[in-house]
């Protein structure tokens, strides 16, 4: 379920952003990274369409607010091919990938205590609603193909259209990573107009700064917390895989390429 619903029931006044204090920036992941550590959680509604227990909430915490979503372990809906109560992690594991890249493709995530247990917090981002999200998803956008490239290294299997979040500035940011890094090849995505293609010399350095943060530096160590050893050595050999043929990968042949809804 994406960030982007306007399917918020509301357990309060749901607002925009908090009203206390001065608002935090995504691009500024250190600053986000604290309030959403730190910050007083008040939940002020939920995404009433998404199949996990997703909560709006507004954060504040020393002169500084934002909204945020929360989604506590214990409202994990079970799933048949990654663990029990593992998608708050993963989500995590996501943004920390995102941070390696060096391209902001995930909103600053962290996980933490809440209201009702622990669980994901990620920073709202509010889209553009004057961005055409199918067009956007079609197109050979640059901020979307970086996406495409970081969908690749964590094997997100479920990249739907509304999963995109184009706030207005020429960036797009994406959510709802819980199914990601799994050992099996099970790459969905909506984005594959550049299967097959050559990666950008951009991709391509960014993926030798992820390769070398997972070899030796602080992306190694931090997924091992957040992922089993088996789901960091596959997502150290996707990397390695890509730096070789250098090319965007293409749809697995046994497991279904789009997920569905596509939106």
């Amino acid at each position: 379920m994406t960030q982007s619903s306007r399917g918020r029931a509301p357990a309060g006044d749901a607002g925009g952003r908090g009203e206390a204090g001065r608002a935090v920036s995504p691009r500024d992941a250190a600053a986000a990274e604290r309030l959403l550590s730190a910050g007083r959680l008040a939940v002020e509604g939920r995404l009433v369409q998404a199949s996990n227990a997703t909560l709006y909430c507004a954060i504040e915490h020393d002169g500084v607010s934002a909204n945020c979503v929360y989604k506590p372990v214990a409202g994990e809906r079970p799933l048949w091919d990654f663990p029990d109560g593992t998608l708050a992690e993963r989500e995590v594991a996501a943004y920390e990938v995102s941070k390696a890249m060096g391209w902001g493709t995930v909103p600053p995530t962290v996980h933490r205590d809440g209201p009702y247990g622990p669980g994901m917090v990620q920073l709202w981002v509010e889209p553009d609603p004057e961005v055409d999200l199918v067009g956007l998803s079609r197109s050979d956008d640059e901020a979307v193909r970086r996406m495409s490239v970081f969908d690749a290294v964590v094997n997100n299997a479920d990249r739907k259209i509304g999963h995109l979040l184009p706030p207005g500035d020429g960036h797009v940011y994406g959510c709802d990573h819980g199914v990601c890094f799994s050992v099996e090849y099970k790459l969905r995505t909506v984005l594959w107009q550049w299967r097959g293609k050559p990666l950008t010399p951009e991709a391509v350095e960014a993926l030798g700064r992820v390769d070398a943060d997972l070899r030796g530096g602080a992306l190694g160590s931090r997924l091992a917390e957040l992922l089993t050893a088996e789901e960091v050595d596959a997502t150290r050999r996707r990397v390695e895989l890509m730096l070789k043929h250098r090319i965007h990968p293409y749809p697995p042949e046994d497991w279904p390429a789009i997920p569905w809804p596509p939106l």
